[in-house]
């Protein structure tokens, strides 16, 4: 794997790229892997638990935040940075979120964004798990993500050294 100086400084919120721009390309990455098995109208809500460093130092370094615009399809290289805090308000004052600004779902923060600070992943200490359930609370799909540093993702199961391509895409 090659990387460039492009790959390695990222424009994106901070103040770092492992609580922020990784788990705002990982929200994302989920929420399009849903649209594009056609599930995406299907979910009526998400639930997405953070462990290890991101549960432990998340709501300090903003991964609460960079979730949040993830899910509704920000990308950390193309959002408004004076836009972040008035969507995020939105969000927690309408109990609502709009998955990739195209299906909106409800979203009661404390009981749908959890930190799981006593828990650490298998893969890296900054794991991610997302669902996204369906009518009856059926899970429609998972997936469990790792922020791997320099806003680098890598899907649970996936090689590290394919993990860095994908992220650029």
């Amino acid at each position: 794997m090659s990387l460039s100086v492009f790959d390695i400084f990222k424009v994106g919120i901070g103040p770092s790229s492992s609580h922020t721009v990784g788990p705002m390309r990982a929200a994302r990455e989920f929420v399009l892997d849903l649209e594009r098995a056609g599930e995406l109208a299907r979910v009526h809500e998400v639930i997405v638990r953070l462990y290890g460093s991101l549960a432990l130092t998340g709501k300090g370094h903003g991964t609460d935040r960079a979730i949040l615009l993830g899910l509704e399809g920000g990308e950390p290289d193309k959002i408004d940075p004076d836009a972040v805090e008035g969507t995020v308000a939105r969000i927690r004052a309408s109990e609502r979120l709009n998955l990739l600004g195209k299906h909106e779902v409800a979203f009661d923060e404390p009981m749908q964004l959890l930190f799981q600070k006593s828990e650490v992943l298998p893969g890296h200490s900054n794991g991610m798990r997302f669902a996204g359930l369906g009518a009856g609370c059926g899970v429609i799909r998972e997936a469990e993500y790792y922020s791997i540093g320099g806003g680098f993702i890598v899907r649970a199961g996936e090689p590290l050294s394919s993990s860095a391509a994908a992220t650029k895409a």
